[in-house]
């Protein structure tokens, strides 16, 4: 029995290594905020600090979870970004302070990501056309459609969606984060969640079995189309207004996150729960910067060499725990 349970014990310890690894630098990144906070400002961060980090985390938190569904499948989604940046375009010209309105007007953001993903995926398994070629054209097509919708910075979000989406005095942005983290939890127990990471590993093999991959795949793009369009939402709560170009910037960060979050781009290893520490990390480490009073021009410098060792990091964490299950294996061989 001993010998069984060190073997479970030696794949856990494999398979989890990289979702550890997350919670870890999350954790030493939320100590680096509060060290830099209080040597600054000579005070621990208040709550209304918390609450206004978390809140501006929300963003890259969903569409970076849906960008890991989708990596999780071997695939990428570039449209990320044109998706956001078409959604929050649509929700600031569009929403008014009416409640059938919010709720309309949400839903129709929520039907527009989920349709884009639709196509994406339609494209990749049927089509048959490369995840980077189909997703940067559909980007390139959303980034139109935006700056159509909103020529310029403007529109109006009802200050009370902005008080539920992102209120920096209350902590609601939890709340969030952990609906996020409820599904991914949830979504794991049925069929596609346990689909996703099989054709990740191998697509031949999960048909083999009788899983439809074309239908997982696609299915991960329609999740990551919604996240988008919820993170688009949310990013228009947070300015309380619109901008075509507001979600350019999330793609990049959602890559980032989703390595940060120990999620591997070979496809089949990694979680969702690690690519929301991830997101943590990257909104973290701007403020982080800021606090220790590092110039602006050089902000992109410092995260780059953070990501940079934190993907070594996660690779020499990997190899260790990769051999240490082998080596467990081989001596409970030799036992048996």
């Amino acid at each position: 029995m001993s010998v069984v349970r060190r073997s479970r014990w030696s794949y856990l310890s494999l398979q989890q290594a990289p979702l550890l690894l997350a919670f870890v630098m999350l954790g030493i990144t939320v100590a680096a905020y509060v060290l830099f906070f209080d040597l600054r400002l000579h005070h621990l961060p208040t709550a209304f600090a918390w609450d206004s980090t978390i809140s501006n985390a929300l963003p890259l938190v969903f569409v970076a979870a849906g960008q890991g569904i989708v990596v999780l499948t071997r695939s990428l989604d570039l449209s990320v970004g044109g998706i956001m940046d078409l959604t929050n375009s649509l929700a600031a010209t569009h929403m008014h302070s009416s409640v059938p309105s919010m709720l309309l007007w949400s839903l129709i953001v929520l039907a527009v990501g989920g349709a884009t993903g639709l196509v994406n995926g339609l494209l990749v398994t049927v089509g048959r056309l490369q995840p980077i070629v189909v997703t940067i054209a559909t980007m390139s097509i959303l980034q139109g459609l935006a700056a159509w919708v909103l020529p310029q910075p403007g529109g109006n979000i009802p200050a009370s969606y902005t008080n539920i989406l992102a209120n920096s005095n209350s902590p609601l942005g939890l709340v969030f984060i952990g609906v996020v983290a409820v599904f991914w939890l949830l979504l794991r127990r049925f069929r596609l969640g346990i689909a996703l990471y099989a054709v990740g590993n191998d697509a031949e093999a999960a048909n083999a079995l009788g899983i439809n991959v074309r239908r997982i795949r696609t299915s991960a793009f329609v999740l990551s189309g919604i996240m988008s369009a919820a993170a688009g939402l949310f990013l228009a709560a947070g300015s309380s207004g619109g901008d075509a170009t507001g979600g350019d910037s999330y793609l990049l960060a959602s890559f980032a996150a989703v390595v940060l979050g120990g999620v591997s781009f070979f496809g089949g290893r990694g979680s969702v729960i690690g690519v929301v520490c991830g997101a943590g990390v990257v909104t973290l480490l701007v403020s982080v910067l800021f606090y220790a009073n590092v110039n602006s021009f050089y902000e992109s410098f410092y995260q780059g060499i953070f990501l940079i060792g934190a993907v070594l990091l996660g690779m020499v964490v990997t190899s260790l725990a990769q051999r240490r299950a082998r080596g467990s294996l081989r001596r409970s061989r030799r036992r048996w």
